[in-house]
């Protein structure tokens, strides 16, 4: 059964493009393991696969001939004989078309024709942090920016996250972006209420800077969290003499509905980790997993906020929904948004993190330290 949105993108007014601009995941890289599969991601349904390379592919999900899917067949000789993937083309499993990694159709078995017309889309992907990104644009160019990525993932001393899949939710991905200026849920809802806040807009980033006391753990916690794009966040956390990363991902399969990923990064005490270090590395995720969860719930039984009652006090939202609309939006004007929003905006009443708040850390986040 589908889930059905409860709003959709021009509801919020968002601009011209029904989808965003961007990085987004959409597969953990292991998934890849057993062959191809059929993803669906911005209201189209895509095969995902692995080449004989390595390399990771997505195009389009059906074959023109008849309209076949491409990853969804596991019983046609083909794919059970391991003979489906030919290099780095993958073979329509009804008539054996052969499609490269490009999206052109490269041979007909039963032909010597290869019309062009055969062709189909293919999408840029990228293997990163264990997952598997593409590139979404719907005017069809090329990355603009990179994703995000985290130097300590390749670190010897960290435990690496396994994915949480949370599944889909009828929610439009912008109200999960509200949280990276929501200064005012983190202490009714997480137990972890403000001593100093700021975001900070710089051009497709937006950052959040934030800090106080956490109930849970009896400890201070300070962050610096930030999304790249519109569709991956990354978050620092310090309590105590804790330090982890944490990973949530948020892309739209239809409009107006959103599929969600969440992990965490943790240091080790061995290197290499040792079980105990894993075993505690999972548990942390968990913790923190426990945590997002209290958003996840109230985003599953709200109403959408297609406008925020925003009061004086309350968070940056209006911003930081501006800089959104900048991916639903020609590039163009993307850049007439940006130069608008780009520097760092307080929130009324919270004072601002010190410069060695804004600054801790951050060679090590693949993030370069405040520049006023």
């Amino acid at each position: 059964m589908k889930i059905e949105a409860k709003a959709i993108g021009a509801d919020y007014g968002l601009g011209p493009h029904t989808y965003p601009r961007g990085w987004f995941v959409i597969a953990e890289s292991k998934e890849l393991d057993n062959g191809p599969i059929g993803v669906e991601f911005f209201g189209k349904e895509m095969a995902l696969y692995r080449g004989q390379s390595g390399r990771v592919v997505l195009l389009d999900a059906y074959c023109k001939h008849m309209g076949t899917h491409l990853a969804k067949s596991t019983s046609a000789h083909v794919v059970s004989s391991g003979n489906q993937i030919v290099g780095d083309s993958i073979l329509c499993p009804y008539h054996a078309w052969k499609y490269g990694p490009d999206g052109k159709l490269e041979d007909i078995p039963f032909d010597d024709v290869c019309p062009k017309s055969g062709s189909i889309d293919a999408y840029v992907v990228k293997e990163i942090m264990g997952c598997v990104v593409m590139w979404h644009d719907p005017e069809g160019g090329e990355p603009d920016f990179p994703p995000p990525y985290l130097p300590a993932w390749d670190a010897d001393n960290t435990v690496p996250w396994e994915l949480d899949h949370l599944g889909e939710i009828p929610l439009h991905n912008l109200e999960i972006l509200d949280n990276i200026c929501d200064v005012r849920h983190l202490g009714p809802t997480h137990g972890a209420p403000c001593e100093y806040f700021e975001n900070e807009f710089k051009n497709e980033m937006v950052i959040q800077r934030q800090g106080g006391f956490l109930d849970l753990y009896q400890s201070h916690l300070d962050t610096v969290t930030w999304y790249t794009g519109p569709g991956i966040l990354l978050s620092k956390q310090t309590f105590g003499e804790v330090v982890m990363f944490e990973f949530i991902a948020g892309t739209p399969v239809r409009d107006g509905v959103t599929k969600a990923w969440h992990g965490a990064l943790c240091y080790s005490a061995n290197v290499p980790p040792s079980e105990e270090d894993v075993q505690n590395a999972r548990n942390l995720q968990a913790g923190v997993l426990e945590a997002f969860a209290t958003d996840f719930q109230v985003w599953q039984h709200k109403k959408p906020a297609l406008k925020v009652m925003q009061t004086p006090k309350d968070g940056n939202f209006r911003a930081v929904r501006k800089w959104a609309s900048q991916f639903y939006m020609p590039r163009d004007e993307a850049k007439v948004i940006q130069d608008e929003l780009n520097g760092v905006l307080p929130v009324v009443d919270f004072p601002q993190p010190s410069m060695e708040a804004r600054n801790a850390g951050f060679e090590d986040d693949c993030f370069k330290p405040f520049e006023s």
